[in-house]
């Protein structure tokens, strides 16, 4: 029997081998042009027969080579994170869970496969949310099951509506358009927007926070937050023939609300967490301008560097006694050299900076929206929050790295052997992987041709962020934060605008006050007189109607005697 030591380094080095024979897998089928259709006969009784499909081409390959590289860092950075826990080997099976989960959401090419996954990636990420037990955990886990639910309902509604197409495999499909489909794509839609976390189904990713760190960096690169963007790039054909504006705008909101949020925030895990809604409303955004490929594209290097992220914000937590406030950091270079230069490297590449991996999908994704036939509005949200992605950056390094007002001075800086070696391929990847796959991806290389100065625009909102960020983080001991100069913009741009509010107790005080009336008029009123006592007043009739005959049986006899008599008589 393994112990949990070995269990973890075990599973991490099955799914590095797992993953990057995937990864050249997929190239190879990427090149090929070559798509594995397989269905697996599990069970024949009779002349039924029940069976398993899956798809295996390019995208579904690749994408599982991705999550199984980055789920075996975590994993080995685990062993390390978790090793005083009581439970870790139930935290290493249910992030096992996990991975699986996503595998077989990204593998199926049916719907009904499709949910074992999403069910899958619902259920287990509520396990993990409310790992830490305590209240809120619980609150976060609840407003995390609760929200995906929708989708799940919405994927049973999609099930169910494609009875009307003959199979439940979508892959047959997507290139179909008649008049249900539309029904069949706003289910879809859905799904998608709640899972990935879009307007107005926001609220629960910074609660899912909750979870441990390395759980944080599984579901906000490639896991579960990534399976809304996924179902919707594979249904993407279906979207060409329908008016995406509305939705458009649902996404650029979103990515434009969590790069305000994450600005004004001082809880780190939430600031990472806001980062990542501003990404996938960026890669929903460019698949509803019409763009999967680069959506995928985005999804992939947008991994990376998340995943290394909050590996090293995980670190750095662990080293601050578990205190998530940013104030509380400071000249943290100092202590965790190698830990800050990996964080720099995710930040960077987050932000765009030339020939990082962040900036080959971010560049190509700015410059074929403003090549596309959309207004103005558009054109100012994508490039203001690509500036605001950079704001925020900087601010989270200039606090945590160099600013030394409010630094602890009593604690304890480590980096172990076993968090170094699983940041060092993250940062690879971090650095490399976006030029690697854009190389792949495109056998063609595109040549967009642009004005200077719209071709410069990226750049200088990239350097204006930057500087917007400094400016809106420093402070000294005699001027006071422009944040705090601006209170209530601040303050509503850091609430989300308001939403957990919404998605909380806005919602359930009403409902609060309206179950208890309905108790007081149906279960404890007329409804409990009429509905629920009515058999017992009937049946409690009928049982003393009964007593009577039996306890008064001679008397009966001889009343029924003498009517019986008096017919006969007459």
């Amino acid at each position: 029997m393994f112990n949990s030591m070995s269990l973890y380094l075990l599973g991490s080095f099955f799914l590095l081998v797992s993953g990057f024979f995937l990864f050249v897998l997929g190239i190879k089928f990427l090149i090929n042009d070559y798509v594995l259709f397989l269905d697996w006969e599990f069970l024949t009784v009779n002349s039924s027969c029940l069976m398993m499909t899956f798809l295996f081409d390019w995208m579904s390959l690749i994408f599982v080579g991705c999550v199984f590289i980055i789920s075996s860092m975590v994993i080995y950075y685990s062993e390390s994170y978790m090793s005083s826990d009581l439970d870790s080997v139930r935290f290493y099976f249910l992030v096992f869970l996990f991975v699986m989960s996503m595998m077989m959401m990204i593998v199926s090419p049916n719907l009904m496969s499709i949910l074992i996954g999403w069910d899958g990636l619902g259920l287990v990420s509520y396990c993990l949310v409310i790992y830490f037990q305590n209240f809120k955990s619980y609150s976060a886990g609840m407003l995390t099951i609760l929200t995906n639910r929708i989708g799940d309902v919405a994927i049973l509604l999609s099930i169910a509506w494609m009875l009307n197409f003959g199979s439940w495999h979508y892959i047959f499909y997507v290139g179909l358009w008649n008049s249900w489909s539309i029904y069949l794509i706003l289910l879809i839609v859905l799904a998608g927007f709640t899972k990935s976390a879009q307007i107005p189904f926001s609220s629960w990713l910074p609660a899912a926070m909750a979870a441990p760190t390395p759980v944080s960096s599984l579901v906000h690169s490639s896991t579960l937050v990534t399976a809304g963007v996924y179902l919707l790039i594979r249904f993407s054909n279906m979207l060409e023939g329908f008016d995406c504006s509305f939705l458009l705008m649902l996404a650029m909101l979103t990515m434009f609300m969590a790069g305000l949020g994450a600005s004004f925030e001082f809880d780190m895990k939430k600031i990472i967490a806001l980062s990542t809604l501003s990404q996938l409303g960026l890669m929903m955004s460019i698949i509803f301008i019409g763009y999967p490929i680069l959506a995928f594209f985005h999804l992939l290097t947008h991994a990376f560097f998340k995943a290394l992220l909050f590996l090293c914000a995980g670190l750095m937590i662990h080293c601050m006694s578990d205190s998530q406030d940013i104030r509380h950091m400071g000249v943290m270079v100092n202590q965790l050299p190698f830990t800050c230069t990996c964080f720099c490297v995710s930040n960077l590449s987050l932000c765009g900076l030339p020939f990082m991996s962040g900036f080959y999908s971010k560049d190509i994704i700015l410059e074929m929206m403003s090549s596309s036939f959309y207004n103005f509005f558009v054109f100012f949200i994508f490039f203001v929050s690509v500036g605001l992605t950079v704001c925020y950056s900087v601010r989270l390094i200039y606090y945590c790295l160099s600013y030394n007002n409010n630094c602890y001075s009593c604690q304890g800086y480590f980096e172990d052997d076993y968090m170094m070696k699983s940041m060092i391929l993250l940062s690879l990847l971090a650095i490399f992987g976006g030029s690697i796959l854009s190389w792949l991806l495109f056998s063609v290389p595109d040549l967009v041709l642009f004005p200077f100065f719209l071709k410069i625009l990226p750049l200088l909102f990239v350097f204006l962020g930057g500087w917007l960020g400094y400016e809106i983080s420093f402070f000294g001991f005699f001027d006071y934060l422009y944040s705090m100069k601006l209170y209530l913009l601040s303050f509503f741009s850091g609430s989300m605008w308001f939403m957990p509010s919404f998605s909380t107790y806005f919602v359930y005080s009403d409902f609060l006050y309206l179950s208890k009336s309905y108790i007081e008029v149906m279960d404890g009123g007329w409804g409990e007189y009429v509905v629920s006592n009515s058999s017992l007043l009937w049946i409690s009739g009928f049982s003393r109607l009964y007593n009577f005959y039996q306890f008064n049986n001679v008397k009966i006899f001889m009343l029924v005697f003498f009517f019986i008599f008096m017919i006969f008589i007459i």
